[in-house]
């Protein structure tokens, strides 16, 4: 009986890596001298990163210095959404970025839909927020992991675990 080869879609983020990225930023943004004056702050409220500095363009470079951080320490830039700039109390500007991670059922469903698309030899099955794909050929479940890192259109960062 042949062995069955499989490995698990998951879309989640290392928690201790995000807070080491925010330090990092903060660091950065306390030191720089183009951020002088401007008060910058980076806050996490729950799935929410709110970033705040003197003026909406200054906001938006604390967040392109976050994003920059966050891939040095293997963060994809999927997992940040960030929402429009706005003016909050005395002219600051304001940004909140989302966490986007977890993979949805109707993402699951596509995902799914993909991996059989790419070859017909593999099974993907829906187990809560992950997606299991089992086959026989280790080749064609190596086709399906390249497919999926190769794909822009998904909307969140996928890390691929448990390959056996």
């Amino acid at each position: 009986m042949a062995q069955d080869f499989s490995f698990d879609v998951v879309s989640e983020y290392d928690a201790q890596e995000l807070t080491n990225a925010m330090d990092q930023a903060r660091r950065e943004v306390s030191t720089r001298f183009d951020f002088k004056g401007t008060d910058p702050q980076i806050d996490r409220r729950g799935d929410t990163l709110v970033l705040e500095a003197s003026t909406e363009d200054r906001a938006r470079a604390v967040y392109q210095v976050l994003v920059e951080k966050a891939a040095r320490r293997g963060l994809s830039g999927k997992l940040f959404q960030p929402g429009d700039p706005k003016t909050v109390g005395k002219g600051r500007g304001q940004i909140e970025v989302k966490l986007n991670a977890g993979i949805t059922d109707e993402l699951a469903k596509s995902l799914q839909k993909r991996a059989r698309q790419v070859s017909p030899k593999v099974q993907a099955r829906i187990q809560g927020d992950q997606l299991r794909v089992s086959s026989r050929d280790k080749d064609a479940l190596q086709t399906v992991i390249k497919t999926f890192r190769d794909d822009d259109s998904i909307p969140v960062p996928l890390q691929f675990t448990n390959y056996r």
